[in-house]
């Protein structure tokens, strides 16, 4: 036999308001566990477990699902420390990689630098070898008779004359262009 919903009431020290709200939250409880018998609505036996032990399952309910939450978190948390690892490991190639170009970068700066000095200890090594041609001109020259010496030489200072008038000439056109008035109204 069942049980009313006053006599479940004053069976479960609720009032009747509660007992139809734990009714009302259980999903299919009324098409399951009530009959009508005359004017009154009966519950059956398994109905009235049901509802006498609703705490217990609301709480086991909780339970499981506060575990379930915690169980995603702990998943969730795992994840996000896996992630972190991974970009820590990334993060640390980059700084390697930029750590070599670094160094790279000093080992090409100081390598032009020898090479610039290199070259510039060769420029001074060409210009006392280029003295010791026109030497060797010069005693070329002495070899000469005097007659085609003195008129090689003639003609040689006439060019170097030429030359360094030319030079000379180009300096001051040079000089004349670097001077000129570079005011913002002459670009007009």
């Amino acid at each position: 036999m069942g049980k009313t919903i006053r006599q479940l009431s004053e069976e479960l020290k609720l009032s009747k308001q509660a007992i139809n709200q734990r009714i009302n939250s259980i999903n299919g409880f009324r098409s399951k566990h009530t009959y009508k018998v005359k004017n009154h609505l009966e519950i059956d036996n398994k109905g009235v477990k049901l509802l006498a032990n609703f705490d217990k399952q609301k709480r086991q309910e909780r339970q499981q699902n506060q575990q379930d939450k915690n169980d995603k978190n702990e998943n969730i948390d795992h994840i996000l420390l896996k992630q972190l690892d991974v970009k820590d490991q990334q993060i640390a190639n980059l700084q390697q990689a930029l750590d070599q170009q670094q160094k790279l970068q000093i080992a090409t700066v100081s390598e032009n630098h020898r090479l610039k000095e290199h070259v510039r200890k060769l420029s001074g090594l060409l210009e006392p070898s280029s003295a010791t041609q026109q030497q060797q001109s010069n005693d070329k020259d002495d070899a000469l008779s005097n007659n085609a010496n003195t008129r090689h030489s003639k003609d040689k200072n006439d060019k170097q004359n030429e030359n360094r008038v030319a030079e000379y000439g180009n300096r001051q056109k040079k000089t004349f262009k670097n001077n000129t008035n570079n005011s913002w109204w002459h670009f007009w």
